[in-house]
């Protein structure tokens, strides 16, 4: 933590690195809520946060005054109604691209395949974002190509968080990826993962693919993790808790 500043008289200044601890603080307590949680007692955020009762006490009053908390009935707390508004704030000024180019360049670079974006459009997907391979051979799919929704690894994740029943879909929606060779073209091979937004709403999904020759099942195997970070990467960006796909990123290299 920074030291405490000195005031023009020479005196010690502690209200700025107080405030910094405070500010801390009342972050660690809302960050304690997660999309699985409607509430949490006392003792429950203290057990979360490690924090004091009697500071979180203190500070879930400023929480309560700025309607970020909110105290029920029977004592408990949940998330107030003012971070339904800077979440929509937030919502209002993000644009998808400017969080997933990025991201997608990223892998690109880390690969040196092509990355894609898809996105479902009733009963097919849409190519919606793409960032081309480095090799002068590549997977050509351009912005706006529509394929089929149950073939190939983009396909089949968005189907899967979509709903879709039976096998591969079951497996996939455990390890959060798909990974194809040959499946929609027998010349291309391809990795893929989801990306989610706010309320865990499927957004779509994050694929990594080229031509079978060079991105065999070994090569996707090792690109699994890659892809499961880049896609956890995208999912906080827009807002969304990430963790199972960074539980997923963890597991992958232990994956068949």
């Amino acid at each position: 933590m920074d030291s405490p500043s000195k005031s023009a008289n020479g005196e010690i200044d502690r209200t700025s690195a107080d405030g910094v601890a405070a500010l801390d603080r009342a972050i660690a307590i809302l960050d304690a809520f997660t999309t699985d949680d409607r509430s949490f007692s006392l003792a429950e955020i203290a057990a979360r946060t490690g924090l004091y009762k009697s500071t979180i006490l203190r500070l879930a009053n400023s929480l309560l005054r700025g309607r970020l908390l909110e105290r029920l009935d029977n004592g408990r707390y949940r998330v107030g109604p003012a971070t339904f508004r800077l979440g929509a704030l937030y919502q209002r000024s993000v644009v998808a691209v400017d969080i997933l180019l990025p991201i997608m360049r990223d892998l690109s670079e880390r690969s040196w395949e092509s990355v894609a974006f898809y996105v479902r459009s009733g009963d097919v997907r849409t190519c919606l974002y793409r960032v081309e391979s480095k090799h002068p051979i590549r997977y050509t799919i351009r912005e706006g190509d529509v394929l089929p929704l149950l073939l190939g690894s983009g396909g089949r994740v968005l189907a899967a968080f979509s709903g879709q029943q039976g096998e591969p879909y079951e497996t996939i929606r455990k390890t959060c990826n798909c990974l194809a060779v040959g499946d929609r073209d027998p010349e291309t091979g391809g990795v893929s993962a989801p990306v989610f937004g706010p309320g865990g709403v499927l957004l779509g999904a994050l694929t990594l693919a080229g031509p079978s020759t060079r991105v065999d099942a070994a090569f996707l195997q090792r690109m699994k993790r890659p892809l499961l970070e880049a896609a956890a990467r995208a999912t906080r960006a827009f807002g969304e808790d990430a963790s199972m796909l960074e539980r997923a990123s963890l597991a992958a290299d232990a994956m068949p």
